[in-house]
């Protein structure tokens, strides 16, 4: 993530980000522990991202928010739209518990699986 989350980043952001959320089922982790100055223009841009993974049946998550990001997120009470974990690593690995019960019974399975083969096309990103 860039450091500023302005209209001029988010919208090079979300170009960058667009393969990622255009394919099924895209799960999605913005690390914003860089992020030191975020205004509207980059929350309305972390929301069209969600929404966009949501249309595909899948998901954005959010990690490591700096002091002003969580403080920004929170004024505009966007924070409850988002899942927010304190690092990205615990983000990811929410995502497994979407996995039906069968590939949590055999997780050398899902391992072997490749991205073309776990149904997500590789839509997994931590940005």
């Amino acid at each position: 993530m860039p450091e500023r989350l302005n209209l001029r980043a988010a919208k090079q952001f979300e170009r960058e980000v667009q393969p990622f959320l255009a394919c099924d089922r895209p799960q999605v982790v913005f690390d914003l522990s860089q992020v030191r100055h975020l205004d509207a223009a980059g929350v309305d841009m972390l929301l069209r991202c969600m929404t966009q993974a949501m249309k595909r049946d899948g998901d954005l998550k959010l990690a490591s928010l700096s002091p002003q990001a969580a403080a920004v997120l929170e004024l505009t009470r966007t924070d409850r739209l988002f899942e927010i974990y304190e690092n990205s690593t615990d983000a990811v690995r929410s995502f497994t518990y979407f996995l039906p019960n069968a590939m949590r019974a055999f997780p050398s399975l899902a391992l072997q699986q490749g991205p073309q083969d776990s149904g997500n096309n590789g839509a997994n990103l931590a940005a």
